[in-house]
């Protein structure tokens, strides 16, 4: 992978996210056996830059971070000197004179890593920019997919939930077209943004429509906070009428695949049961998480002196 930053899935393509996978598979063979202590980033630091909480995310590239050998560091807006008015820019440049090697950062504020790449030395992954792009999780979906099926050519996904407010729908649904996958989406209109379709999706009228022959269906978090209210009426009828259950899991393909970026919201976007059944793999994509994002970190820097 030949790019200084990665921003999103959109601007990648399909040959530089296989190389991701590929990389990311083997990565994930290491922590399975074990093999925590890599040299990729030795003697380099990394820092997380985060304006927004995080758990998943900032301590799947954290760990990732160490155990290619980086010196890591963490911010947070809270504390850091954002309270006293700096600027996303002049941290930036605060930042390349420590010499960072990486910069890992989540912005409530679509865009915000593209600045900042612009305007530093540094390599910067983008861990989610407001409702844009998030895409190490998209690349986590795809390896968690890849691990279990070899392929994702031919592949049916099926993503239901709050897609307006959701970055790791785009991401996802970049990535998965690029690689040959066929993506069905279904939410609440109020819940559905308009363009879908252009975009490559397959924009569904029921759960039913949407589940029909799907090897994964992925549940997408409620985000209740990025909201402004009166999208639906209640979470109990949302997870009625829009929630996926064991009952409209028929309509998938036996044995298809549950995801969910997480944290789950249980009993709305999906049931318990299906979050804790043998089909689940929330707990793969962890692991997943890990792993892709030191092959994103490692492959980011690799061939520097």
């Amino acid at each position: 992978m030949k790019r200084k930053d990665l921003l999103g899935l959109l601007d990648c393509t399909a040959e530089e996210i296989d190389e991701i996978l590929t990389v990311g598979l083997n990565m994930k063979k290491l922590l399975r056996a074990g093999k925590k202590t890599l040299t990729d980033l030795q003697g380099k630091s990394v820092t997380t830059l985060f304006y927004e909480n995080s758990t998943r995310t900032r301590c799947s590239f954290e760990l990732a971070a160490k155990y290619l050998g980086a010196h890591v560091v963490n911010i947070t807006a809270a504390s850091s000197s954002v309270t006293k008015g700096e600027t996303l820019v002049d941290t930036g440049k605060t930042l390349d004179a420590m010499k960072n090697d990486v910069i890992i950062m989540r912005h409530p504020m679509g865009g915000a890593p593209r600045l900042l790449a612009e305007t530093v030395k540094a390599h910067v992954v983008n861990a989610g920019d407001g409702m844009n792009e998030h895409p190490t999780q998209a690349l986590l979906d795809m390896l968690t997919m890849r691990e279990n099926f070899k392929s994702l050519k031919g592949l049916k996904v099926a993503i239901l939930g709050d897609i307006r407010h959701s970055r790791v729908a785009k991401s996802n649904l970049y990535g998965l077209t690029k690689l040959g996958a066929s993506v069905s989406m279904y939410a609440p209109r109020t819940l559905m943004p308009a363009g879908l379709d252009k975009m490559g999706a397959r924009v569904c009228r029921s759960r039913e429509e949407a589940l029909d022959g799907a090897d994964v269906v992925m549940g997408l978090r409620i985000q209740l906070e990025r909201q402004q209210g009166g999208n639906f009426p209640s979470l109990g009828e949302y997870a009625k009428y829009y929630g996926v259950n064991e009952a409209v899991m028929n309509y998938a393909k036996k044995g298809a695949l549950i995801m969910h970026p997480g944290p789950v919201n249980r009993g709305v976007e999906l049931t318990s049961g299906l979050i804790d059944g043998a089909d689940s793999r929330i707990e793969e994509q962890v692991l997943s998480g890990v792993a892709v994002r030191m092959a994103v970190l490692s492959l980011l820097t690799k061939g520097e002196k």
